[in-house]
């Protein structure tokens, strides 16, 4: 137990070390193309690289880490925070091939609302798979799928098209789409639906729907599809988030959230229903 204790404490360690080095690769590279005028910037891949050599810090082995952590695990810089406005915050979008770009944008990240209803659904996910999941997004994701909830959140009949979905976008970049859906309607209107699914300590980034959004809008196959981008959380509770977003070309906007807990069919009492029942579909 202690030698294991001590590997936590070890690679905990490592990761404190990292993101410190990762904070001030990206605050270095702010400092080179950043002035109060500029409301968005571009920089290369290289431009890390470069600062790696320039400030001596050791080259990261993977650098999309760098970008990675600032988009989902941990909050920019002290130094580029502070050159926020009141009603922007910074946003790092990809940009082309090997290419960045840093943008002020109203809303970077999409947080749960806290006490918002939580809806019982009875939990139709497979126990197997429970047992064999192996990280907390493929937990999320198995149980969005198994309990028809995109079916259910976006009222329309939706199917599991693709998993991690790696593919490149023009003037953006490549892209993994967590899993991507396509759905119909009653009135037989089809839907192209990319998924975003964090666990953990990740937050989801309204980059991923800027990215999943152009991603449907671009792409030939889905010309005809109207595409609804969906966000997944898992909170402390198991309880799972659902969030539709969009984007218009400039802003990403959240159109609803709701908050589902799974739960045996027994635990749905006729009060729940009752409650359901009486509220507003939207």
């Amino acid at each position: 137990m202690a030698k294991r204790s001590g590997k936590v404490a070890a690679k905990r360690k490592a990761e404190v070390k990292a993101v410190a080095r990762y904070a001030q690769i990206i605050e270095a590279i702010f400092k080179q193309y950043w002035s109060k005028d500029k409301t968005e910037f571009t920089f290369r891949r290289e431009d890390l690289e470069e600062v790696c050599v320039a400030l001596k810090i050791k080259r990261p082995k993977n650098l999309g880490d760098v970008i990675y952590t600032f988009r989902y695990r941990r909050p920019l810089p002290e130094y580029i925070l502070r050159t926020q406005p009141p009603d922007r915050a910074w946003l790092i979008l990809g940009d082309g091939d090997a290419r960045y770009r840093f943008r002020l944008n109203k809303l970077t990240h999409i947080r749960p609302t806290n006490g918002l209803l939580v809806r019982k659904i009875p939990d139709a996910t497979p126990e197997i798979i429970t047992g064999y999941a192996l990280t907390d997004e493929q937990s999320l994701l198995a149980k969005v799928r198994y309990n028809r909830l995109i079916d259910i959140f976006l009222g329309i009949a939706a199917y599991s098209l693709q998993n991690h979905l790696r593919t490149k976008v023009p003037n953006y970049g490549q892209i993994e789409i967590d899993e991507l859906y396509v759905g119909v309607d009653s009135r037989g209107a089809q839907y192209i639906v990319p998924v975003q699914a964090k666990g953990g300590t990740d937050i989801l980034g309204a980059i991923q729907t800027i990215q999943d959004v152009t991603f449907c809008k671009t792409e030939k196959r889905y010309r005809n599809c109207v595409p609804r981008a969906v966000s997944a959380q898992f909170l402390s509770d198991d309880t799972i988030a659902l969030f539709e977003t969009t984007f218009d070309g400039d802003e990403v906007s959240i159109v609803r959230e709701r908050h589902y807990t799974l739960t045996s069919a027994e635990s749905i009492g006729a009060e729940d229903l009752k409650r359901y029942k009486i509220e507003s579909p939207d």
